[in-house]
């Protein structure tokens, strides 16, 4: 099979597409014939070797596809052949052969596209993780998402109008006309305008019940500040930490250092009970190994697909040849939604 292949840690252009063994599925395992695959700011920290939880190069990186299932491991009944599925990977997305456990697979209607079904594995889980089970959204909730243009906020977004939320999406203001589109009730500017004092205006300054912060660290001391009682921050991101499109050890550790002056639970710990208020880390791939399956959160998302309030919306799509262009695009921050892979 062909695979985009990462042989080394560096800039976008190291990527290479060559000759792969396919794989096997195992027991309670399907084989994927990919046919699109989502693309992960987690990729982006692989490729520059920045994300501990990456397999070692050579490696094929990819975390999400969609595309029929090919062949079926032992004791796997629930599909067949032929299925049209989107799927959690744990890396070697990008190829034209992928294995995913049957766990942790949506199917797809066949009015939705297959570029469309790569963006929900990992961006509605990471968004359904964030907002219900940590954050425990419920009607007339407050809840402010960072990064609101980006693919886990763009689910994000959907999923908290879906709940009956009131929803701040903070994004550049290219990205709000979409935004609301997707469900937010209200856009903030984060480069031209206050973040912290237009939460205060829009929630006649109680402030809000929920943040989804994918930037991190700096903006962790801001987030309490606009807690309401009872609010709770979900911290499932570091893109602050991006230094550009290769490794920068000096200044990605200056970045790292800050997270002691700038987290939980040091700086707050004594005051926490006092003011009501809390603060969840949420990193998927330790999720999925912990729990030793991501079913707790996918299985929610079939009937979520099943009925509409799943609505991926793509950015842009790139053949293996270019994936150097998609993490170029993703990288940019101009993208709305998901960049995505496919073979051809």
């Amino acid at each position: 099979m062909r695979a985009v292949v990462l042989p080394r840690h560096g800039t976008h252009d190291v990527l290479r597409v060559e000759e792969r063994p396919d794989p096997q599925p195992g027991p309670g395992e399907v084989r994927i014939k990919v046919e699109a695959a989502g693309l992960n700011f987690a990729d982006l920290m692989a490729r520059i070797g920045m994300y501990p939880d990456a397999p070692k190069v050579p490696s094929v990186l990819g975390y999400e596809v969609a595309g029929t299932v090919d062949s079926v491991g032992p004791g796997v009944d629930a599909v067949s052949p032929g299925a049209r599925v989107a799927a959690g990977t744990k890396f070697g997305g990008f190829a034209e052969l992928a294995v995913a456990e049957i766990a942790h697979t949506v199917p797809i209607p066949e009015s939705m596209s297959m570029a469309d079904a790569a963006a929900i594995p990992l961006n509605y889980a990471t968004a359904y993780a964030a907002l219900v089970i940590m954050g425990g959204v419920r009607q007339g909730d407050r809840v402010l998402i960072h990064s609101a243009g980006g693919g886990v906020g763009i689910a994000a977004t959907q999923l908290a109008h879906h709940f009956g939320a009131f929803v701040i999406g903070s994004a550049s203001a290219s990205k709000h006309t979409r935004v609301r589109q997707e469900g937010a009730d209200e856009t903030i500017d984060h480069y031209s305008q206050d973040v912290a004092a237009e939460v205060r205006r829009l929630t006649g300054g109680e402030g809000v019940d929920i943040i989804l912060d994918a930037l991190g660290p700096a903006t962790l001391r801001r987030d309490w500040r606009i807690l309401r009682p009872g609010g709770r921050v979900i911290a499932f991101g570091a893109s602050q930490v991006r230094t550009g499109d290769r490794r920068n050890l000096p200044a990605a550790l200056r970045m790292v250092a800050t997270f002691p002056f700038s987290t939980m639970p040091w700086w707050k710990a004594h005051g926490m009970m006092n003011e009501n208020k809390g603060v969840f880390g949420l990193n998927l791939f330790h999720w999925w190994e912990q729990a030793g399956s991501l079913e707790r959160l996918v299985a929610p998302l079939r009937s979520l697909v099943e009925s509409g309030v799943v609505r991926p919306v793509v950015d842009s799509t790139f053949p293996f040849e270019r994936a150097a262009d998609a993490h170029r695009r993703l990288e940019s921050g101009a993208s709305v939604g998901k960049v995505v892979l496919t073979p051809r």
